[in-house]
């Protein structure tokens, strides 16, 4: 493929990525008019306004927007290298939590320097992340399962060894949590009201998207996850050893999850509830790797909206909007993204056709 080519398919993945979203907007608007039986203009002020105050608005609205975006970066790199070899690694929602579970382990020691202890935090959630990962992606190249099918199971499995935990040794005495972790493992946060979330979390993970970037685009091993990801067969005629490829990218995927756990530990809630459902950071992942059309670099841009989107609840529930409005704009997002890829799957196949 020509750079000229290159270009212009990027230049329309923005225009398609940036159509969808203005379009979804479109459609909540019409919710809006319907809920609150208001005209056009009056439901377009009060949407966007209840998005701006609700995510940018104050200085309080912004640090929530952080915050999810900090979450949404991890998540939706976890996903990101996985779609680089062509995997769907659907159990970062598990690693994630596995993260988690590390994260508070570790917290809760008292006593650790607290250089040493965001170390050891920071450490043991991506440890943990990563061989959550390694076990779907030892099955699907020892037995050929389907990784989708293993870590939905995962999925299962962590949050009834996070809710055990937390129910038994972690649990503290007249709480349905477990205890706070030590101020020694507590990331700093990004503004001096220590009562806004927003926390150097996202500065790592801006730093991290830099190197998957460099990772994925400049070394050896990136060169084999995406020629895998375009082709395993003509890869492995290449001499690029598959399963190899296959289990680093689990892994990664995996660590970069778990990471993200110890960030929402270390850096954000400083304690676990018991989870009575997933917390779906892992599964909204897949429609920020997706509008970002898996490039690290605009994965920024993406948990930027998502995380707005989802800072923006409280505020609309304020003006009497539903919340879920906000699950409409992402899923009609994800419709669109999904649409445009089912189109070049059925363009190709009629090329093909044409050909023979």
């Amino acid at each position: 493929m020509g750079e000229n080519a290159k270009i212009n398919n990027v230049f329309k993945s923005i225009i398609f990525s940036l159509l969808s979203i203005v379009i979804s907007i479109f459609i909540a608007i019409f919710f809006v008019m319907w809920s609150k039986q208001s005209g056009f203009m009056e439901s377009v002020t009060l949407l966007l306004k209840s998005f701006w105050d609700g995510s940018f608005g104050s200085l309080f609205s912004l640090s929530e927007t952080l915050v999810y975006t900090t979450i949404y970066i991890f998540t939706g790199l976890a996903h990101l290298v996985a779609f680089k070899t062509n995997l769907f690694n659907i159990g970062v929602e598990g690693q994630f939590m596995m993260g988690i579970l590390a994260a508070v382990i570790i917290g809760v020691i008292p006593g650790i320097p607290m250089f040493i202890h965001l170390i050891l935090i920071i450490l043991g959630g991506t440890i943990a992340g990563s061989l959550w990962a390694f076990i779907p992606a030892y099955l699907k190249v020892k037995l050929n399962s389907n990784e989708v099918v293993n870590t939905i199971m995962m999925n299962f499995i962590a949050m009834n060894v996070l809710n055990l935990c937390i129910s038994t040794f972690l649990k503290e005495p007249g709480y349905e949590s477990s205890y706070q972790i030590s101020e020694s493992s507590m990331l700093p946060r990004l503004f001096s009201d220590a009562s806004f979330r927003a926390n150097y979390g996202l500065i790592i993970g801006i730093v991290l998207i830099v190197i998957v970037y460099f990772f994925i685009n400049n070394t050896r091993v990136g060169y084999e996850l995406r020629s895998v990801g375009y082709n395993k067969y003509a890869s492995e005629y290449g001499g690029i050893n598959i399963k190899k490829s296959i289990i680093i990218s689990m892994v990664i995927s995996g660590l970069i999850a778990g990471l993200g756990g110890s960030i929402f530990v270390s850096g954000i809630q400083h304690r676990v509830p018991k989870l009575f459902n997933f917390l779906n950071y892992g599964f909204d992942g897949i429609a920020v790797t997706l509008v970002a059309r898996n490039n690290p670099i605009a994965i920024v841009l993406t948990s930027l909206l998502f995380g707005a989107l989802n800072a923006s609840a409280l505020e609309l529930q304020f003006n009497g909007i539903p919340k879920d409005i906000i699950f409409l704009v992402q899923a009609v997002i994800i419709l669109f993204i999904a649409g445009e890829y089912v189109f070049k799957y059925l363009t190709n196949r009629f090329k093909k056709r044409g050909v023979k």
